[in-house]
């Protein structure tokens, strides 16, 4: 049997992708950090030196015609090392440093003749130039520039400073930047290999607890890591999962719901159907009564069937609004005058606090379905007083509708699942009267579609307020 590897090295995975960039970028310091201390060294090095004698040039020239002008030039070349000579145009000795102040750069007046020339012939208002020495194996810095260019007197300030080979200190870097490059890298190893561990970790948990999710275990727990995306996910996945799982549990009450309300009317029917071939076939009373039971469990049975088929299409959006500008109160009070049967032969009373018209926007159908399922909603559940009370009430920019019966109430753990789909509340109501159970969820959908808000306020044992606001025309 063909063994399945311990570890397989995935070039795509987070974890391997975290480490090659870390380590990528951490050698790409390294590589700029070489470059520029090692091949560039001598090139900045004298890059810096041209610019520091340009910013102590200016500071001389500034001081030109001050009292402390020697003063201050001496300080300058004791303190930068440079040698700082000045002179006519016709070579007329300004200023000079004493030998004992500072050492003359070997052939310096070669090097001042081939600078002062080379400022002649420009049009700038200073010149540097890089003069090597063969004797001494190095470098040295000439600057000139005019000090005081006025009425044909010409001062010319020159400066001379040595450039120091840089070699011995490229091989010190070189040897310190070894061992540097070594431990960065060693460092961005470890470093790393434990941040990409600790992001990917958690998201292979999450990995395998969606893979259990998956196969329909839907009480899997979701875990979450160090970091706020990766806590977030979690916390929507289990959101989901738990989600799932209601779902799942509501479907299978669905089908043990759907199925006993398709029983009940399916054996009626059937049974029904047997007396009146075997019994009632020849009387026309009882075959008239035993028909219309079969004809009220068709009803039934075919008002199941379309409540689930309105409440699906509601959901997938087949079915559009057709909204337009109506009369609540007319709508209510037709609404109201379809129950006067039910109040003349039960004693019912449903009572209406209304003003006498409001104009409405919406779809006048559909609030009139949401209506008659509140009101029979609140029938099948009011108390022994058999009172329900219809009342509309004006918002700054809605109008409230509330349904209230004084039945038995809704537990507060179960108000938040009332408008479930597949949720049937504990309570048991008063009057045998027939429906599908899905009223409450065709109501949502509808008043969801409209944008409108709507709740449900219940205490036990003293009844329910169903509610929702209906945009003003």
């Amino acid at each position: 049997m063909k063994r399945r590897p311990i570890f397989r090295f995935d070039l795509k995975s987070i974890k391997f992708k975290l480490w090659a960039y870390f380590i990528s970028f951490a050698a790409l310091l390294m590589i700029v950090l070489w470059f520029l201390q090692i091949f560039f060294l001598n090139n900045y090095y004298q890059a810096m030196k041209i610019s520091d004698t340009n910013r102590l040039a200016s500071v001389i020239i500034s001081q030109y015609g001050q009292e402390n002008f020697i003063d201050t030039i001496k300080n300058i070349s004791l303190t930068n090392d440079l040698y700082i000579h000045i002179e006519t145009s016709d070579g007329t000795i300004v200023f000079s440093p004493a030998d004992s102040m500072i050492s003359k750069p070997y052939g310096y007046l070669q090097e001042m003749a081939l600078v002062k020339e080379k400022l002649l012939e420009s049009n700038s208002y200073n010149y540097s130039v890089i003069v090597p020495d063969s004797r001494t194996n190095t470098n040295t810095l000439a600057y000139a520039s005019y000090l005081h260019r006025e009425g044909g007197s010409t001062i010319i300030l020159y400066m001379f400073s040595p450039l120091y080979p840089v070699n011995s200190t490229v091989e010190i870097l070189r040897d310190q930047l070894t061992y540097v490059t070594i431990i960065s890298l060693v460092l961005a190893f470890i470093i790393s290999f434990y941040l990409s561990n600790r992001i990917s970790k958690p998201i292979r948990r999450i990995t395998d607890s969606a893979r259990e999710l998956s196969v329909g275990n839907y009480g899997t727990s979701f875990q979450g890591g160090h970091y706020s995306e990766i806590s977030n996910l979690a916390a929507t996945l289990n959101h989901t999962s738990r989600e799932l799982e209601k779902s799942s549990r509501l479907q299978k009450d669905l089908i043990a719901n759907v199925s006993h309300d398709l029983r009940t009317p399916l054996t009626m029917v059937k049974s029904y159907a047997e007396m009146i071939r075997d019994l009632s076939g020849n009387n026309p009373e009882k075959r008239g009564e035993h028909l219309q039971v079969i004809i009220e469990e068709a009803d039934r049975l075919n008002q199941l069937v379309d409540d689930m088929l309105t409440l699906s299409k509601m959901q997938s959006g087949v079915i559009p609004l057709e909204k337009s500008e109506f009369d609540l109160i007319e709508a209510v009070t037709g609404l109201i005058q379809s129950y006067n049967l039910l109040m003349e032969k039960e004693h019912y009373q449903i009572l209406l606090d209304a003003p006498p018209a409001l104009k409405v926007q919406g779809d006048r159908a559909k609030i009139m379905q949401v209506l008659s399922n509140l009101i029979n909603n609140a029938v099948k559940y009011c108390g022994e007083d058999k009172e329900i009370q219809v009342k509309v009430t004006d918002t700054p920019s809605r109008y409230r509708v509330q349904i209230t019966d004084q039945g038995m109430g809704i537990p507060e753990d179960e108000l938040d699942y009332i408008w479930d789909r597949y949720y049937k509340a504990s309570t048991n109501h008063v009057r045998a009267t027939t429906g599908s159970g899905l009223g409450l969820s065709i109501v949502k959908e509808i008043l969801s579609l409209h944008k409108a808000d709507f709740g449900v306020e219940s205490i036990l044992g003293k009844g329910s307020t169903f509610w929702f606001e209906v945009r003003k025309a």
